[in-house]
């Protein structure tokens, strides 16, 4: 930018000297209350020098509305300001603000050549130097810094706040930048940077979001990503939150995500008041037993470092009960719905434990019955021995 803005001056140079030679019969200074039209003002020299019919106009400084003949409401201060203009509710404050403006009506430009290059935009707001400089045709934009949206041309409803945001945007739409250098290199839309350097990266990337210092200086080209006090990465559709990661939250709860991006603690409502049709599970758990464990390791775009992990493959788990897998939201399998799993190993589990509580049970009577069989048997042994006795005596005699 520091290039275009050495060049300003020479240009804002020769502008002037064509004026003085274009318009040779306008009038030098005007009585600021001799200007045609009704509540108009002008002071400088040949400020406003040909309006007739317009009304509420007012002309500071040289060649300041210059070319108004009956326009109304607008406001020029600054040498150049409003040059060109013929339309209406503009204010340009600074030397050769809105110079080119033609049509374009309610624009506002405060500092020197903010909107400069202007013809039919309409709308805008540029406040600060060389603001919007380029604009020609485009409408509704704000623009607050020194040479905020700079190169924008042709983009409409964009925002842009700081020095040098959305510097390089020329036809993108619906961008908000806050903050130095925010979107600085964008030509893309529907982005969203808070914060300096937000996204200073990012070229030709669409409905990005970055919040933070330096969030999202890691997307470039990339589409759809979420950067939260975190670079991110050039992945499309992605989510990158910074300390989060390693950090302890004791007595928190865990934070589920449902297919259509919706944040929340609570992955299934348990209450009875919610459901319908409640009965046991029964045999329907018995599908967990033809599932088969796995493990595997991630593609590098998914897990770059390769650890092995643990788990079920979602096609296989479908050929056993397609009610255990989830898909995204273009129909394509995604995951296995683990909590189902296990919610089935639970079942399972209790129906093993009610066999081997009934065993024991059978066991424990079995001991009882034996323990009264022994206990049994043992009197009757020690009643033979106590009649050996007398048996023998008898047998003497």
């Amino acid at each position: 930018m520091k290039t275009i803005t050495n060049t300003i001056y020479p240009v804002f140079a020769l502008f002037t000297f064509a004026c003085l030679t274009v318009l040779p019969t306008a009038q030098a200074t005007p009585d600021p209350g001799s200007v045609g039209g009704v509540f108009n003002t002008a002071d400088g020299f040949n400020a406003m020098p040909l309006m007739s019919t317009g009304t509420g106009n007012s002309a500071f400084g040289a060649f300041a509305l210059s070319s108004a003949v009956s326009e109304n409401a607008n406001t020029a201060i600054g040498a150049g300001a409003l040059f060109l203009n013929t339309a209406a509710n503009n204010t340009a404050i600074g030397a050769g603000a809105l110079l080119s403006n033609t049509i374009g009506f309610s624009n506002t430009a405060s500092g020197a050549f903010a909107l400069f290059n202007n013809t039919i935009g309409l709308t805008n707001s540029a406040n600060g130097f060389q603001a919007l400089f380029s604009n020609t045709r485009g409408s509704r934009n704000t623009a607050t810094g020194t040479g905020a949206l700079f190169s924008n041309t042709t983009g409409v409803e964009n925002t842009a706040t700081g020095l040098g945001a959305l510097a390089t945007n020329t036809i993108g739409v619906a961008n908000t930048a806050n903050g130095l250098n925010a979107l600085g290199i964008s030509t893309g839309s529907g982005n969203t940077a808070v914060g300096a350097n937000a996204l200073s990266n990012s070229a030709t990337g669409h409905g990005n979001t970055a919040l933070g210092d330096g969030a999202g200086d890691g997307v470039t080209t990339a589409s759809n990503a979420i950067c939260i006090g975190s670079s991110g990465a050039n992945v499309d559709n992605s989510c990158f939150i910074g300390n989060i990661s390693g950090q302890p939250a004791v007595g928190g709860d865990a934070v589920f995500v449902t297919s259509a991006g919706k944040l929340g603690t609570i992955t299934a409502i348990s209450s009875a008041r919610f459901k319908d049709e409640i009965k046991p599970m029964n045999k329907a758990s018995e599908a967990i037993l033809g599932l088969k464990p796995v493990t595997f390791r991630y593609k590098r775009e998914i897990e770059p470092n390769g650890i092995q992990q643990f788990g079920l493959v979602a096609e296989e788990v479908e050929k056993v009960n397609p009610d255990l897998v989830k898909r995204d939201r273009d129909g394509n399998l995604q995951t296995v719905r683990y909590d189902a799993v296990n919610a089935m190993l639970l079942n399972e589990f209790l129906k093993e434990h009610r066999k081997v509580k009934k065993l024991e049970a059978t066991i424990s009577q079995q001991q009882k019955q034996i323990k009264a069989l022994t206990v049994g048997l043992q009197k009757v042994s020690d009643q033979l021995e106590t009649s050996k006795p007398a048996h023998s005596m008898a047998a003497n005699n």
